[in-house]
């Protein structure tokens, strides 16, 4: 059975004793005696990018191998974006538990689109993402939990609903990220958290497989190959993502800010270019959703808001968070996007890769697990 995302934070927990923390990855299998794990998330290393950017990343290309490390394969959490799985991530819960259900969200009762990476106060944190992470749990009993940040993430909403209890240590500004994250291991026991946005964001401004995302791979391999030189006997690297992505073809692509068929009658656009979450004017939830479906006939799904949760892809949905799904859910299903002039910026439109589906090539991540006595 794969796991998920959410597994990867209990698991860790309990190869370092946390009572009632449950190893459903096998973490321990093979592991020695582990008093310290550093845990690397690489924004956009899908699973299925894997062997695209192997002959640029020779660690990388070994574990698939299965000559170094224990490559598993793991899903994330729809929506397959940032915000959403880092969350799932700390909290080891389903998006509909901890209300960060996409890129971007309506706060229920106003008309503000709430976008996740710009987070700072207003929702306050804890309301708007009230469940306890794995950060905390760790503290709670005594294990240090360290989060190796950039300091732009210290102090925001999305940091503080996904990382919660840690303790955040600024990234130092052209430093070297791979000693800071050794150095911490090495001072003393517990979990040290660290995160890299190189790939994805390669991925997004040049598309998947371009010379720039391959030196994004590179770069990426060359930190995690120094991670692993530097591994102490006493510990174990896990390296996984939060999603995956594809290229979306500039004639695969709508406009509902363009395409009045698409826009009638919606109040609030959010979400993002793969699923997109449409808050409608007063009894116009029905026609919107007929409109949508016509229209985007092959290439998406289209839901209304009680159809999304009853398939079950948020998970269970806290009553507290339904109102934040739109009325009318567009999930694509081909290799399209749905862009939205107007209503974002404007430089959405400019990207070339994308994510936030429910496609395998979105979902599907890895999980790579270093220790000393298992061949790297």
């Amino acid at each position: 059975m794969t796991g998920s995302i959410c597994d990867v934070l209990p698991a860790t927990a309990a190869l370092l004793g946390v009572p009632d923390a449950v190893d459903r990855l096998g973490l321990a299998e093979g592991a020695g005696q582990v008093d310290r794990v550093l845990v690397v998330l690489v924004d956009g290393l899908g699973w299925h990018l894997l062997p695209e950017l192997a002959d640029d990343a020779p660690l990388l290309a070994a574990a698939l191998a299965g000559s170094v490390g224990r490559l598993s394969q793991l899903v994330c959490t729809f929506p397959s974006t940032t915000p959403t799985s880092l969350v799932s991530l700390g909290t080891g819960a389903q998006p509909g538990e901890h209300g960060i259900l996409g890129f971007t969200v309506n706060i229920p009762g106003t008309d503000r689109v709430l976008t996740h990476i710009q987070w700072r106060d207003d929702p306050p944190h804890t309301q708007w993402q009230p469940l306890p992470t794995w950060f905390e749990r760790l503290q709670r009993v005594g294990v240090s939990a360290r989060a190796v940040l950039p300091e732009s993430f210290i102090g925001s909403g999305l940091s503080d609903a996904a990382y919660r209890g840690a303790q955040f240590l600024p990234m130092h500004p052209g430093g070297d990220y791979s000693q800071q994250l050794t150095d911490e291991l090495h001072a003393a026991p517990g979990l040290v958290y660290g995160y890299t946005a190189d790939l994805d964001n390669a991925a997004h401004v040049f598309g998947v497989g371009s010379p720039q995302w391959h030196e994004a791979a590179a770069g990426i391999d060359g930190l995690l190959t120094r991670l692993v030189e530097a591994l102490p006997a006493n510990a174990a690297l896990l390296v996984t993502a939060d999603h995956g992505g594809l290229n979306v073809a500039a004639d695969a692509r709508v406009d509902l800010g363009l395409d009045p068929r698409l826009g009638d009658g919606v109040r609030v656009v959010a979400g993002e270019p793969r699923v997109r979450y449409l808050h409608t004017e007063p009894g116009a939830a029905a026609d919107v959703q007929a409109a949508w479906m016509e229209v985007t006939a092959g290439w998406a799904q289209v839901y209304s808001r009680e159809q999304a949760v009853a398939t079950g892809m948020f998970g269970p949905v806290s009553q507290a968070h339904l109102a934040r799904i739109g009325d009318v859910v567009v999930v694509c299903t081909g290799d399209a996007a749905v862009l939205a002039t107007g209503y974002e910026p404007a430089e959405m439109a400019r990207l070339i890769g994308f994510h936030g589906a429910a496609s395998e090539v979105e979902m599907a991540i890895p999980l790579i697990v270093f220790t000393t006595c298992r061949g790297g």
